[in-house]
């Protein structure tokens, strides 16, 4: 472990200790959470999913912040993106439990078993939520991302470049489309976010955003063993 590796545990640790010590910090969180979802969405995933990022860099080139990185752009991206996945989440999560409750019997009481204790009715909800969710929105997400962070880089991490036409089509035609599906969609969606989701539609509805975040740290991972493998193609 290098310096700076045990500088990032310090500096996580000193940002965690207060929830876990002053319970009122805790409380505080919960109260601003509750009143403002999108806005702690925003913030969340451009901490978090930023953060996540920077950890698959540092697996993939030994460094945090290699150059061009653009750490600003892409928590401000990160974070509008985190106000999308919120709202999907909020959607699916309602919609998912309604429509099978009006299509299938088996499933009667399931948006009730949604806000209930953890149960085998509430289980079998969390993975079609999770099922839809990330076989219809997870994709295009998935694109929209890597779309955002291929103009980023191609911009040399500056934040100017958030203010520059997006050239949609010319990065599109330009993904490594065998890596984005056959590694990222085939592969990260139903061996790992499909249970993960599963796990936060479990939660109860004020750590489901969070845990999701969370989840977005594994995300930068992901997607820098998707990079080795580009390398090796």
């Amino acid at each position: 472990m290098k310096k700076i590796d045990l500088l990032v545990l310090v500096i996580i640790a000193m940002i965690l200790m207060p929830f876990f010590l002053f319970h009122q910090v805790y409380q505080n969180y919960e109260v601003f959470n509750t009143a403002h979802p999108f806005i702690m969405a925003f913030f969340k995933f451009g901490i978090l999913a930023t953060f996540g990022e920077m950890l698959g860099s540092r697996v993939k080139t030994g460094t945090y912040h290699p150059k061009g990185f653009g750490i600003a752009p892409r928590a401000i991206v990160w974070g509008f993106l985190g106000i999308w996945i919120a709202a999907a989440m909020g959607i699916f999560s309602k919609g998912v439990p309604a429509f099978l409750e009006t299509r299938f019997e088996l499933f009667t009481g399931l948006p009730v078993a949604m806000g209930n204790t953890f149960s085998c009715l509430k289980l079998w909800g969390a993975f079609f939520i999770s099922l839809m969710m990330n076989t219809a929105f997870a994709p295009v997400f998935m694109t929209v991302h890597k779309i955002t962070d291929t103009h980023i880089l191609n911009n040399g991490g500056k934040i100017s470049c958030l203010f520059k036409p997006l050239p949609v089509r010319q990065i599109i035609t330009t993904l490594n489309w065998d890596v984005q599906w056959n590694f990222v969609f085939k592969k990260s969606i139903p061996f790992f976010w499909i249970p993960a989701h599963t796990i936060t539609f479990i939660l109860p509805q004020n750590l489901q955003v969070l845990f999701a975040a969370f989840c977005s740290i594994v995300l930068g991972l992901i997607l820098s063993l998707a990079g080795l493998k580009k390398n090796k193609i």
